[in-house]
């Protein structure tokens, strides 16, 4: 990424994949690509919330991690809760039925044989599914106390009028515990105009009374709590909505859109941009969906997707109509002796010129996308805290933007 330009960070929402996130950042840092305007939505507000409002001046990189690792010490292990113990084996038993069949097929066959490789296979695949499934009920029946924590907790009973009316609910998770633990990363001074001038923060939710877009933005207004808790608050996840102020109630922006590009070129209209987008839900697939589960799963990925392409073609479209405007503007003030233009009608170009050039013309140079890969797909991936698959997403992340930049596709 070049000095001259406006480099942005997008980061996608994702529950649990957010992770990737934090292994790009880590590879930027490391390079040193400076981000001016990072941008998120739900898990990614988070993320970017923690890097603009960092409390580690010199480390944000390790503050984001370190948050990430919080998260994963407070997911509940099933395996050590009493009855859940046995729960690997009922779930083998009710979802895969032929996991038994499976593992007793002697495993001494021909060395090398494609009878072995396949049966090892298919248990290994099996097995990847067993404990997604676990993550999965650990996540809903638990929650994580870091982040949410279920209406039903005992905690509840004295405090939630209607703990006892689930009639009445709205919500099945309270995500306020996010607030306590993003006390010791981020530091709001600096999320407000002013407070950190060498990054901008955009975060994004929509309006649930009018479906309008919401946006957050340091340059603009102080961020507070409330806002980090409205770009998060996805309403599918079973969490609360948040009303940001007086009468606005607000859920997680990635109900319009999971990449806040758009909300990036509002914000600053004029400079041009170098763009690097972390892709939480890959767009490309390489074979069509085997089942229902697969069907879902794809269906969540398409929905969640990038789909900025048609802005990054309109900002190109929108320079090349000004570039001829300024052409044609230049024409006139330097013929104005030989045309002879009424002077109202001057005033009026003049202060129409002043106004579009001032306030449109960012163009979008390059846009980088650095995609996390589904290796063992499924439809909860995302409610997923163990501590083995959020370090794998830090280090994948992390590896796929060291590659882009060694390959001088992200330059400095």
């Amino acid at each position: 990424m070049t000095k001259n330009l406006e480099n942005v960070l997008l980061l996608q929402g994702g529950g649990s994949l957010g992770a990737f996130g934090c292994g790009v950042y880590k590879a930027l840092v490391k390079n040193n690509i400076n981000i001016d305007i990072i941008a998120g939505t739900s898990i990614g507000g988070i993320n970017a919330a923690i890097i603009a409002g960092t409390k580690n001046k010199e480390r944000a990189e390790e503050l984001l991690e370190n948050f990430w690792m919080e998260l994963s010490d407070s997911f509940v292990d099933l395996d050590k809760r009493g009855f859940f113990s046995y729960w690997p084996r009922l779930m083998a038993q009710n979802f895969f039925p032929d996991y038994d069949f499976i593992k007793s097929i002697p495993t001494n066959l021909t060395k090398g044989s494609d009878i072995k490789y396949n049966v090892s296979t298919k248990v290994n695949e099996q097995k990847i599914k067993i404990d997604q499934l676990k993550s999965f009920y650990s996540s809903a029946i638990f929650g994580n106390d870091k982040m949410f924590i279920p209406r039903w907790s005992s905690d509840y009973i004295l405090t939630d009028q209607e703990y006892f009316k689930p009639q009445k609910w709205t919500y099945m998770y309270d995500h306020l515990s996010l607030i306590k633990t993003l006390e010791k990363y981020v530091d709001y001074d600096k999320l407000k105009p002013g407070g950190n001038p060498k990054m901008r923060l955009i975060l994004t939710a929509v309006n649930v009374l009018t479906a309008e877009p919401l946006t957050f933005d340091s340059y603009k207004e102080q961020i507070t709590p409330k806002h980090i808790l409205a770009t998060s608050a996805y309403p599918l996840y079973n969490f609360r909505w948040v009303e940001v102020k007086d009468g606005i109630y607000a859920w997680d922006g990635s109900l319009l859109s999971n990449t806040p590009l758009r909300e990036v070129i509002a914000a600053s209209p004029v400079k041009d941009k170098m763009i690097c987008l972390v892709e939480n839900y890959p767009p490309r697939i390489d074979k069509l969906p085997e089942n229902l589960p697969d069907v879902y799963h794809r269906t969540r990925d398409i929905m969640f997707s990038d789909k900025s392409k048609h802005n990054v073609r309109m900002s190109k479209v929108i320079s090349m109509y000004l570039n001829y405007m300024e052409e044609l503007y230049q024409i006139v003030e330097n013929n104005i002796d030989k045309i002879h233009v009424d002077e109202k009608q001057l005033k009026r170009i003049r202060r129409k010129y002043r106004k579009y050039k001032q306030e449109h013309g960012a163009e979008i140079k390059e846009i980088y996308y650095i995609t996390r890969d589904e290796h063992h797909p499924h439809l909860y991936e995302n409610a997923d805290f163990r501590p083995e698959t959020i370090k794998n997403a830090i280090r994948e992340g992390e590896e796929k933007a060291n590659k882009a930049i060694k390959s001088n596709k992200i330059t400095q």
